[in-house]
């Protein structure tokens, strides 16, 4: 573990540091980029350039921009030394003040270098803002075109007239494709023109019919056939692997499909954009497939998903599955004919055929698409909306309460695209409603990958109870969703060149008060800071177990140690992450200063238990293991850190005390100097007793006790007569004060052995008691001899009176 703990650290390291152990950057050629940039400008502000040529002059300047980025770093090492020799010098002298010759003349050499030096950076960052606002002004002038390219309105599909149209050019294609096959059969039907494909035309076709129905088939019914042959912790993780075949096999036959007809060369530019449709056509289809198996499965192998009934369940599946096909459809019309699509950017790419297609022809193929999808879409958000969480799995209510929202959203979504299909903005149906449905798909995905991350984490511990609800899947299954968040994006239009800024813009960072931090930074500081803290805790680890008990330190005295050097060391590992970051505390100090006062006010009991945690640590009144007495709580000192203090009670409870109570407020402490401490006894004897004899008895008792200490002696004195009793008190030193309550228990038991034997009586209360005005018999008068004895009686009578009065009851 710790070499390969020790592997990654270095190999972050490398990636972190690799930029500044590069050699220096060759500087750009700035008279070139100067012609370059004035171009890209002139065309990015000319609204009649074409998007092509905008996407191409944005591709350049993006990699003049890297190089500047990259000619930053020149003469690091060079003003690195520069600046700390001006350092060495001293301050400048103020204004008005002078210094010696030498040392102003030196200093003055040293600045003209260090500017020298700069002059390069500087150069390159004033390019790379230059490059970096043409990269942004074309990007802005491509964003407004596509949103007033989305916005167009055509004519509505609902027209007559357009019905015609849409009729007549499907008779066109259809003849079109008709003819251009026939022709193209015509000129390859001799035999010696199909001898020589004939064999791959049949071996790919063979190939692809038995994968797309009995691979198909057999692959579909696996993950039931393998569960019935894995442990019951690993059954998820397995079926899952092994339900992906559904995809990957039926694309196969799709790929051996399109190459069994490519092969026989009779398919002409009027049938080849539907096969080079195929495969994405596929993937939507299979996959979709797929995807109601595992989210709506008819009998589920491991656990329900989703908490659906049987109906339910059966409809979303059906749903999802149509949706696909329906999909599957629209992605091929919009690959070979349709001039409109839902992304508007693919629009200049779709006339792959010879035929001009109308566009009121192309609006009526969008609307009745997306009306069939939309209605679908309507019904799928009607089950997924009525999801109710299971009432003993709230881990996985979330997912619920998400697929239920967007069963919801669903609804409104399908109803807003047909009726913007219908008023004739057919861009926006297409965006709402193809875009949403792969939105739902990635949703469903997440779902299933979150699961089967936790399933995996749950055969990995071979089934130990928690395994799945652990915190390691829950924070992968977090990073999935952070993840996917670019994938949202370019569904929803978004392309790759935006992807690539917005990581660009990532990479820079942010500047928060006048410290720029940027990922790299980030990621160095929490290497740095995990290294400096794995060595601090192997040092207290080394401490506490081989060094300190070996001295004649206490544990108490151990415990500050350890503590101390825990928090210089997370100190030290802070200030070093921080310098390796690059980060300057100096541009903090305007925002420390103006926070000081509001943390002054809510933060002023956590520094005053801060503080009395450092002066417990250096005085030690309290130690780990000690016996205290603080704000109403008793108990052993378990744990110091530095903001409170643990206190194990003596049923035992955890007690949390602040640190600031433990210094301001009184403290008893049993046990810090010594375990030694004095017991109080009290006793009384009735009137008549030998008080002589009373103290012998008493000191004997206590002599015998083996805890009590010979150096003080135990005494015994005759404190008091009151109207009830003869009252004694006996004093002792015990050597372990923790048992004191135990010593007094067994020298009471001494007392009322020795005073029924020795004949001593114990005062008690004499009551009579009176009904209806007489009083009562004496309970005894008829007994004769059962009569005990008046010492007996009350020994055996007389309530305990004695009690501890030094020392606190400890619930023991």
């Amino acid at each position: 573990m710790i070499r390969a703990f020790m592997a990654v650290v270095l190999t972050v390291l490398v990636l972190v540091m690799s930029p500044a152990w590069a050699q220096e950057p060759a500087l750009p050629d700035y008279g070139r980029w100067e012609r370059v940039a004035t171009q890209a400008e002139q065309l990015a502000q000319d609204g009649d350039t074409a998007p092509a040529q905008l996407e191409s002059i944005r591709a350049d300047v993006v990699e003049w921009r890297s190089r500047f980025e990259e000619a930053q770093g020149v003469n690091g090492e060079r003003i690195a030394t520069l600046e700390a020799q001006i350092a060495a010098l001293g301050p400048a002298p103020a204004d008005g003040a002078t210094e010696a010759e030498d040392v102003a003349a030196r200093r003055a050499d040293l600045q003209r270098q260090l500017s020298e030096a700069q002059a390069p950076r500087l150069t390159a960052v004033e390019a790379f803002s230059r490059a970096d606002a043409i990269v942004r002004q074309i990007d802005d002038s491509l964003a407004r075109r596509a949103a007033s390219q989305m916005a167009q309105q055509s004519t509505s599909p609902l027209l007559p007239g357009n019905w015609i149209a849409a009729a007549s050019e499907t008779r066109r294609l259809a003849e079109g494709i008709i003819e251009n096959t026939g022709q193209r059969i015509s000129e390859r039907a001799t035999w010696p023109e199909l001898k020589p494909r004939l064999p791959h035309v049949l071996g790919y076709l063979v190939a692809a019919l038995l994968l797309l129905t009995l691979g198909r088939h057999w692959v579909e019914t696996l993950p039931r056939r393998i569960s019935a042959r894995t442990s019951d912790y690993s059954r998820a993780a397995v079926t899952f692997v092994v339900s992906l075949l559904q995809i990957v096999l039926p694309m196969i036959g799709i790929y051996l499909l399109i190459s069994a007809l490519t092969a026989t060369g009779v398919f002409g530019p009027w049938t080849r954009p539907f096969l080079e449709a195929l495969p994405g056509a596929g993937v939507i289809l299979f996959g979709s497939a797929w995807l109601a198996s595992q989210l709506f499965p008819g009998q589920a192998i491991n656990y329900d998903t989703v908490n659906m009934g049987p109906r339910s369940r059966q409809q979303a599946r059906w749903l999802t599955n149509t949706l696909g096909a329906v999909f599957a459809v629209h992605y091929v019309a919009s690959q070979a004919f349709l001039p409109l699509s839902g992304l508007v950017e693919r629009s200049s790419n779709l006339q792959r055929i010879p035929l001009n297609f109308a566009e009121g022809a192309a609006v009526v193929y969008n609307f009745v698409l997306i009306a069939v999808a939309a209605a679908l879409m309507f019904k799928l958000g009607n089950v997924l909306r009525r999801l109710k969480p299971w009432s003993d799995r709230s881990g996985a209510s979330y997912r619920h309460r998400v697929l239920a929202w967007a069963g919801r959203l669903t609804r409104i979504v399908s109803i807003l695209a047909v009726a913007l299909t219908a008023l004739g903005f057919v861009n926006l149906g297409n965006l709402a409603t193809w875009p949403w449905l792969q939105s739902l798909a990635l949703i469903g995905l997440l779902v299933l990958l979150q699961d089967f991350i936790a399933d995996v984490f749950n055969m990995l511990k071979r089934g130990q109870e928690g395994a799945r609800e652990g915190l390691a899947p829950l924070l992968i299954g977090f990073a999935l969703i952070v993840l996917s968040v670019p994938v949202f994006m370019l569904i929803w239009g978004a392309s790759v060149n935006e992807l690539a800024e917005y990581w660009v813009r990532f990479r820079q960072g942010a500047t928060l008060g006048g410290v720029r931090l940027s990922p790299g930074a980030v990621l160095m500081f929490i290497v740095v800071f995990a290294i400096g803290y794995s060595i601090t805790r192997a040092v207290q680890g080394a401490l506490r177990t081989s060094v300190l008990p070996k001295t004649k330190l206490d544990a108490g005295g151990q415990n500050a140690v350890v503590s101390g050097i825990g928090y210089v060391g997370i100190v030290v590992a802070a200030m070093l992450a921080i310098t390796s970051a690059g980060i300057d505390l100096s541009s903090f100090a305007i925002v420390a200063g103006a926070l000081s006062v509001g943390i002054g006010f809510g933060l002023q009991n956590i520094v005053s238990n801060f503080v009395s945690g450092i002066i417990l640590l250096i005085e030690r009144p309290v130690s780990v293991g000690d016996w205290i007495s603080a704000g109403g709580q008793q108990g052993i000192v378990k744990r110091i850190s530095v903001r409170s203090t643990q206190v194990e009670t003596f049923d035992k409870q955890q007690v949390i005390v602040p640190n600031s109570d433990l210094i301001s407020q009184p403290v008893t402490n049993w046990t810090r100097q010594s375990k030694t401490g004095r017991i109080i006894i009290p006793i009384g004897v009735s009137y008549g007793s030998d008080t002589r004899k009373v103290t012998r008895i008493l000191t004997e008792i206590i002599e015998d006790q083996p805890l009590v200490t010979i150096d003080p002696a135990p005494a015994v004195l005759f404190r008091s007569i009151t109207v009830d009793a003869l009252n004694f008190e006996i004093r002792a030193v015990i050597s372990d004060v923790g048992s004191g309550l135990s010593v007094t228990s067994e020298v009471y038991h001494q007392i009322v052995e020795r005073f029924i034997r020795e004949g001593i009586g114990m005062p008690f209360t004499t009551r009579d008691i009176w009904r209806g005005g007489q009083d009562l018999p004496d309970a005894g008068a008829d007994k004769g001899d059962d009569v005990p004895p008046p010492a007996a009686q009350a020994a055996a009578q007389a309530p305990a009176r004695a009690q501890q009065r030094e020392l606190p009851d400890d619930g023991r």
